[in-house]
């Protein structure tokens, strides 16, 4: 007789409960950072209250001892800080650094208190056991929210952060020294004196006992260390956290992809050619139907425009490249998303903020006539009158010799060193690569060029305005009159559509010049208004207003309202509006070599 056997039930299985939840972790990540903000807090209250500064020292000092970080110095108060904002970050450097100095100091705390030979009194008092509880309770956290800190960092940081370290403290040393030696006062002080004062001056707010007795100096000095102290620990901070730049140009591979998508799907988005700047990274969804490019930028990963590709893998593309900002502690963000796009990335955790509109003339319904055409027929009429000429190619209509005169043009009437444009321009005039791209030429009654517009194919019967160059010297209105121009020609290239520039803030402008316009939007209109004194702001939106055209909304889609100055900065150096100090040629050189 055989024994049978029954298997165990589904419901009788039950699984193995998970130790440590998603949730969590995410909680432990958290009160880390938390740990570190408040301790940053409690080191800049002792560096600013005398009492509470004596009364940590004097624990730290051989009486008791505090918990992780808590020193009452100004370097521990900055150092807190920054880690607290990387580890928001989830910088995994972060991380390694708080989890083995945290075990050291720990470690530290619990000899101390275990040890044999110690005084009774000092094992039994409850500062120190309450610093050891928090300081294991910190590292607890730290264990427990490991796997929450995956973003990486870059390889070069720690070897720049000791190179900074080291020179920032040099420099700094040097400088403390030749302040405290033309005028600093006391008997009997030498270089070795001078130099520990000058290194306690960058550690604390108070010298050692013996610098103090040696050295006397202005208060301005002091206050000069302290600050030198603070300015090269955060440049040691920021290098040693500091987000991967995104090198991560824009391959062939990449770009013969998104043009196969643009080809399928072009006629969906006017800026969706510009993702095909070379500066640019691409990244595809799985099924490879839509990508969302992009550029990183002071840690920001700047995308513009809507996803390229199919709007039903849009999702996907989108997943995708969050992922890699995650990984990598980029702040993501998107200039120029239509409204469409926007919903989409909504469901992503983006929020949006209303950026300005797109002025699209469609031709069907474009006419000169009228009363609210008045001004741009006159215009017209004027420059016709006055002998100008224009001329409407494809740029593999062009050859190559005038192509080379048209960019020769372009650069020379180029306002300023700096070329403008991310999101609504290509960077690459006369490119070959971009035969089907429209140059709209301006000649003069003796045949000489005075200003060209270039347009980026929008679809198959759709332009996007990319560049737009003129003589100074030319005749005023000759832009309207060559945009005009191209509405007239357009059967001849097969035109529906038009984008004109990108008017940003127009419905400030518009609703801020009504009649009665509350307070607020008339403050917000006079502000813009003064600013378009250094930015063409309002001298845009007048500039496309003329046309009639149909108003496109574009945004700016975020994560966190916090961010948004940073993102403002990174989309203005992106454009061309912000533009960061140049190193010396010297160490361009030396840039380049490496």
């Amino acid at each position: 007789m055989t024994a049978s056997t029954t298997p165990p039930t589904a419901a009788a299985v039950k699984p193995h409960p998970t130790v440590v939840t998603p949730r969590c972790r995410r909680a432990a990540a958290a009160a880390s950072v938390w740990y570190l903000r408040v301790i940053a807090l409690l080191n800049v209250l002792a560096v600013l209250s005398v009492p509470l500064r004596d009364r940590v020292r004097r624990h730290n000092e051989g009486e008791h001892f505090t918990p992780y970080l808590l020193t009452a110095g100004l370097v521990s108060a900055i150092l807190a800080l920054g880690l607290a904002v990387a580890m928001r970050r989830r910088k995994r450097a972060a991380w390694i650094f708080n989890t083995v100095l945290a075990a050291l100091t720990l470690s530290v705390m619990v000899l101390w208190l275990l040890a044999p030979g110690e005084d009774p009194g000092f094992r039994q008092h409850w500062i120190n056991w309450a610093s050891a509880a928090l300081t294991a309770l910190f590292l607890l956290a730290l264990l427990v929210g490991r796997t929450e800190f995956t973003s990486k960092g870059d390889r070069s940081n720690p070897r720049t952060a000791l190179a900074t370290l080291a020179g920032g403290t040099v420099l700094g040393s040097a400088l403390g020294v030749a302040l405290v030696q033309a005028t600093g006062t006391g008997a009997g002080a030498g270089l070795s004196d001078r130099l520990g004062y000058v290194l306690s001056r960058f550690v604390t707010l108070d010298p050692s006992e013996k610098a103090a007795r040696l050295i006397q100096v202005p208060g301005w000095v002091d206050g000069t260390l302290n600050v030198t102290a603070a300015l090269v620990f955060l440049s040691v901070l920021y290098v040693a956290f500091r987000s991967p730049r995104g090198r991560v140009m824009l391959t062939e591979d990449d770009e013969a992809r998104l043009r196969t998508l643009l080809d399928r799907h072009g006629e969906r988005d006017s800026l969706g050619y510009f993702a095909l700047r070379r500066d640019k990274a691409a990244v595809f969804s799985s099924s490879g139907k839509a990508a969302v490019t992009y550029r990183v930028v002071n840690g920001v990963s700047l995308a513009s425009g809507d996803p390229v590709g199919d709007p039903e893998a849009w999702p996907g593309a989108i997943d995708a490249w969050l992922a890699e900002a995650q990984e990598h502690a980029w702040v993501p963000a998107v200039m120029g998303a239509s409204e469409e796009a926007g919903v989409i990335y909504g469901r992503h955790g983006l929020s949006a903020l209303e950026l300005g509109d797109e002025a699209v003339v469609e031709i069907a319904d474009f006419t000169l006539e009228g009363r609210a055409m008045r001004g741009v027929r006159q215009a017209h009429n004027r420059v016709r009158r006055a002998g100008y000429s224009v001329r409407v190619r494809r740029h593999e209509d062009v050859p190559e010799p005038e192509m080379a005169r048209l960019v020769a043009d372009a650069d020379r009437w180029r306002d300023g060193a700096t070329e403008r444009g991310f999101s609504m321009a290509l960077g690459r005039l006369g490119s070959p690569d971009d035969g089907r791209c429209v140059m709209v030429e301006c000649h003069d009654a003796h045949g000489e060029l005075r200003a060209l517009l270039s347009f980026v194919p929008w679809g198959s019967k759709g332009l996007s305005l990319d560049l737009m160059r003129r003589d100074r010297d030319g005749d005023n209105g000759l832009v309207e009159f060559m945009v005009i121009e191209l509405l007239r020609q357009a059967d001849d290239v097969g035109l529906a559509r038009v984008s004109l520039n990108f008017a940003m803030f127009r419905s400030v402008f518009e609703r801020g010049d009504r009649l009665g316009a509350g307070p607020v939007q008339r403050v917000w209109r006079t502000t813009l208004g003064f600013c378009s004194r250094w930015w063409q702001i309002e001298s845009l939106y007048r500039a496309n207003a003329k046309y009639r055209p149909v108003w496109e909304p574009r945004f700016v889609l975020f994560r966190k309202s916090a961010e948004l100055p940073r993102i403002a900065l990174a989309a203005g150096r992106a454009e061309g509006f912000v533009t960061p100090p140049r190193l010396p040629a010297l160490f361009r050189r030396r840039s380049r070599a490496a």
